[in-house]
């Protein structure tokens, strides 16, 4: 059929030319090769150019190149979505034709605005765009190398100009990012100064991530298929000693503290080279548990396309990742599943009235086991008990282990589990034998809207309204089998080892019930409706408004008061000849939160901008395309910092305890008041002002913007005993009636900036992103009541996240430096019953003589809102069909504690490597890790800079190849595209303290992703 086709097409072509030289025309063919660039001099592909008449129609290959025979002299169309038509002369020379494009539509925020018409303050990345050359795992994956003022994730939520809980929006709904794949994203935009979010209300007021999914397009039917398969490799392990390393050492801990040593030399020697069924040095991260790798494997389909009266996009996908563990019950349920569909429909029900409906599901499930392994592999000691204890061990005259065997919950029909009286329960026996656990996750998203021109009541006029329905829930589905652990008796028979005796602890059980257990569930409601005035007046004053009710609610299980947001809101802009803008922005901000009275407040919000390359003294500068200065100030009212409902009120508890009884009861009880009545509570205030620039250069090949911003949140909410006398509280029994009250006031500074270039040298296309931000915090205001002469210690005037502690002086060396800190000669510590030589020594900061609280001093910032500096790199070379990307990026200016029981070891903990470098009388010199203790070691392991480290860091985060298979050699009328690329994921960490950022205490390991994909376009 198809055969045919193209023979009738070609006859048509003859049939018009001959047409031609009857009327006259000039009939002289001339034989055209020409490629079709953007601005950027990047080829552009599927162009479509047809004549005039569109008598001819030839369409550009991948590489942007077509060939054509024509009249001479006929005039060409080109066109190709994205970019405006363009059209030339067909002419013998004819050897480039530029496309310049299309300005892009960006929502920010109830409204959309071109491209070019952007306010500071925001930054807007095409996630669709970038996709094709950087596949991405999760929706905000490395997003701070496109978006400046992004600091990524910090401990507090998404990041905002180092603002945590910004408050985030999947087509306009508040959802969690892990509720759509990067496939599904067109867009994201980052409203980060206090005009862009104002709109939003008290719950936007720390900055706004809108996510817009894609959509349908009015065209043929398009079908697009990706599959990826990948291995996680882990990065780095944490480093524990074996059996005979800790149990000397322990040994010597013992000694340092003046206590007999527990383990013999024999004991040591043996835990290191005799049977290790007898002499266990159990390594929780050897290849006998774990594998070298584990799978990640994706595919997703995509179907959109539609006509005038509906567009639709659909989205089926499925992912699965593995586990590391590799045995029992770890081993056949260690995968996580996830399945989600989406579908959004656009209609265009009558001229003026359009309605939308999307629905999205999301099914995941993950398999588990009965214990945290690697919470347990970072505490259990490796000399306590065996995993496993082989039978053939036994034996075979000992007739009561072997009944205990017969009727025992063999492990691969060789084993039974292995434990001790103290650890009856182990993570290995729980693996095994323990059962298992299914996480099962729901997610059902609905969202529907109306759009109506009302152009008919006033040109210019239309009305828009939105609801969105969530409902997630998620719960644990598994069996809990009880399970019995043997500890074996040992003796030696010709120096062989052999099982005398098992005692048995537990019991083996099996119920065969299914448990249902930590149930959770969230359901949220949005609504939105607004009315939108556009106009332009002489095709120069552009004149817009916007008033909008907005509310949502979010009810969690177990939580009795939801998480409500309501807000009324106006927005009025102007804009003259695209280069004086003006524009009012005001919401009116309602909170359950504040008392009768004080709960509704009014944000204002203001932004001006001036396009000086409009300007008749820079037409001069040719070489500046755009040059636009923006000014932006606002006053948001918000309670987002405050999760207290009815925190105004004073309250009275009763609490069991066995003082001032008032009931006749078994049990005395008491009548606590636990806060005071202030009925002038009130929100707390972001007030700001920021400052931008935009342009571009150079025909458009270099772009730029920078904001630099100033806010000061005053009024912060909290429960300040200091500015109360001292009688108001009372701390046995616990109570106060100090009441809430606005107080602490908080200001960050800082900058961010974007710098892209793209330009075409020789064959290759090359695009270059840098993108950075650099804020610095302080605490204006605080109830600080330290005594005279600690002014020092006063968190007024320091950084947010500042980090207090102790300044070390090195150890103490020998005997007679801790007979002389006795609180007179030198200063005495008053942490812990006593000193030794090789414990660390302090600074006294207020000369009294005892090593105290007091002595705590700001150390350094330790990046809780994100680090201060935050930087990104993406640089894209593109020749032929191959694209090779690069991503990096840096994070500096914060600084860590070592504070995890990796580096504060005390008692019977498990022993690190780090312990190596203990101080001794013969490394005192050398020594970077203080004594060995078996007691709780209170004057080495706290707050000080012995165990500060810097963050400071660079990450290889993403390198990608990706290769386009040609339609030339497809020659296929179905599969239009074929591409295949390969990328690794957190490929390469440059740090000082490169070992402790790659590990993880406690937990899974981080890894490495290496990546292959496939995709098609039908």
């Amino acid at each position: 059929m198809m055969k045919y086709l193209r023979k009738a097409m070609v006859l048509c072509v003859l049939l018009t030319l001959f047409s031609g030289v009857i009327k006259g025309q000039d009939a002289v063919k001339i034989s055209i090769k020409a490629i079709v660039r953007g601005l950027n001099g990047e080829p552009v592909k599927g162009a479509t150019i047809s004549s005039a008449a569109n008598e001819l129609l030839v369409i550009s290959d991948q590489s942007g190149v077509f060939s054509m025979e024509v009249p001479a002299k006929t005039v060409l169309t080109v066109s190709a979505t994205g970019y405006k038509s363009s059209s030339v002369t067909a002419i013998p020379d004819l050897q480039q034709i530029t496309l310049s494009e299309e300005q892009r539509v960006v929502p920010i925020g109830f409204r959309t605005v071109e491209e070019r018409d952007l306010p500071g303050g925001l930054s807007n990345v095409n996630v669709s765009k970038i996709f094709e050359k950087n596949f991405m795992t999760s929706g905000l994956e490395n997003m701070e190398a496109f978006a400046p003022g992004f600091n990524g994730n910090s401990l507090n939520g998404n990041n905002l100009w180092g603002m945590s809980s910004s408050l985030l929006l999947v087509d306009g709904v508040p959802r969690d990012i892990g509720s759509i794949t990067p496939n599904e994203i067109d867009q994201i935009t980052f409203l980060k100064s206090a005009a862009a979010v104002a709109l939003y209300g008290s719950r936007g007021a720390k900055g706004v991530i809108l996510i817009s999914t894609k959509r349908g397009t009015n065209s043929k039917q398009k079908i697009a298929f990706r599959t990826n398969a990948g291995l996680n490799v882990p990065k780095r392990f944490p480093g524990y000693l074996g059996s005979s390393e800790y149990m000397t050492l322990y040994n010597e801990a013992l000694v340092n503290d003046g206590l007999a040593p527990a383990y013999t030399a024999e004991a040591i020697y043996n835990h290191s080279q005799g049977n290790p069924y007898r002499y266990p040095s159990v390594d929780y991260y050897s290849s006998e548990y774990l594998k070298s790798n584990f799978g990640r494997y994706d595919g997703v389909a995509e179907i959109s396309g539609g006509n005038e009266r509906a567009r639709y996009y659909t989205n089926v996908g499925f992912n699965s990742s593995g586990s590391l563990l590799d045995f029992g019950e770890a081993k056949e349920n260690g995968s996580t599943n996830r399945f989600n569909i989406r579908g959004n429909v656009d209609m265009q029900l009558t001229k003026a009235l359009k309605a939308r409906v999307d629905a999205s599901a999301v099914f995941s499930n993950g398999g588990g086991v009965n214990t945290d392994y690697w919470g347990s592999a970072a505490t259990l000691r490796p000399h306590l008990f065996t995993p496993l204890i082989p039978i053939n061990l036994i034996e075979e005259s000992d007739q009561a282990s072997w009944a205990m065997v017969n009727t025992a919950n063999l492990i691969n029909g060789k084993y039974v589990l292995g434990g001790t009286q103290i650890d009856q329960t182990n993570p290995f026996a729980a693996i095994y034998a323990g059962g298992n656990n299914k996480f099962v996750q729901r997610e059902f998203q609905f969202t529907t809207g109306i759009d109506a021109d009302l152009s008919g009541i006033l040109k210019g006029l239309s009305f828009n309204a939105g609801l969105g329905i969530d409902y997630f829930n998620r719960y644990n589905q598994g069996y809990r089998n009880g399970y019995a652990t043997y500890q074996p008796g040992w003796t030696t028979y010709s120096g062989s080892d052999l099982i005398s005796g098992l005692t048995r602890w537990g019991e083996d059980t099996k119920p065969g019930v299914q448990t249902i257990a930590d149930s959770w569930y969230r359901q949220t409601i949005s609504l939105s409706s607004q009315l939108n005035y556009n106009t332009v007046i002489n095709e120069k004053h552009q004149i817009s408004a916007v008033f909008l009710g907005a509310a949502y609610r979010q009810a969690q299980s177990e939580i009795y008061q939801p998480v409500t947001n309501s807000n009324l809101g106006l927005q009025l802009g102007y804009n003259f000849s695209r280069k004086y803008y003006a524009e009012f922005t005001g919401a009116l901000v309602r909170s359950p939160k504040m008392p009768p009275g004080n709960r509704v407040a009014f944000s204002p919000a203001g932004t001006i901008g001036w396009r000086i390359s409009e300007e008749p003294f820079m037409k001069s500068a040719s070489f500046i395309n755009n040059l636009t200065i923006t000014a932006s100030a606002g006053i948001l009212n918000t309670d987002l910092d405050f999760d207290e409902y009815f925190a105004y009120q004073s309250i009275y508890t009763a609490t069991g305890g066995n003082w001032f009884g008032w009931n006749d009861g078994s049990g005395t009880q008491s009548f606590d008041s636990r806060r005071g009545t202030n009925m002038d509570l009130t929100f707390a205030k972001r007030k700001e002002i920021s400052l931008g620039v935009q342009g571009a250069m150079f025909n458009n090949q270099f772009g730029f913007s920078a904001n630099v911003f100033r806010n000061h949140i005053t009024g912060i909410i909290g429960q300040y005993n200091v500015l109360y006398p001292s009688y108001f509280t009372q701390g046995f029994p616990n109570s106060s009636f100090v009441p809430y009250s606005n107080y602490n006031g908080d200001q960050r500074t800082g900058l961010d900036f974007q710098l892209n270039f793209n330009k075409r040298i020789g064959a290759v296309q090359w695009t270059i992103g840098a993108s950075g931000s650099y804020y610095s915090t302080k605490a204006t205001k605080r109830p600080d009541a330290y005594t005279y002469g600690d002014q020092y210690q006063y968190r007024q005037g320091k950084p947010l996240d500042a980090i207090w502690g102790l300044v070390s002086d090195g150890f103490y060396m020998n005997a007679s430096e801790v007979a002389a800190a006795d609180g007179i000669n030198q200063p005495r510590s008053a942490f812990g019953s006593t000193l030794a030589p090789g414990d660390i020594r302090y600074k006294d900061q207020n000369g009294d003589k005892i090593i105290d609280n007091q002595d705590q001093v700001y150390l350094g910032r330790g990046g809780w809102f994100g680090a201060p500096l935050t930087l990104g790199l993406n640089l894209t070379a593109k020749w032929k069909n191959f694209t090779f990307f690069v991503l990096g990026t840096g994070r500096f200016g914060a600084s860590a504690m070592k504070s995890d029981n990796y580096f504060w070891v005390n008692g019977s903990d498990k022993y690190s490597s780090v312990v190596r470098n203990r101080w001794t009388e013969a490394t005192q010199n050398t020594a970077t890790f203080p004594r060995l203790t078996t007691q709780n070691g209170d004057n080495n392991f706290r707050a000080s800079d012995f165990w500060m480290y810097r963050t400071d860091r660079f990450d290889l985060s993403k390198v990608q190849v990706s290769y386009t298979i040609s339609d030339k050699l497809l020659k296929s009328k179905v599969l239009k595209e074929l591409g295949v690329y390969v990328a690794g994921f957190n490929l390469l960490t440059v740090a000082k303290e490169r070992e402790i950022m790659e590990m993880n205490f406690g937990g899974a390991p981080q890894t490495r992703l290496y990546n292959l994909g496939v995709k098609a376009m039908f």
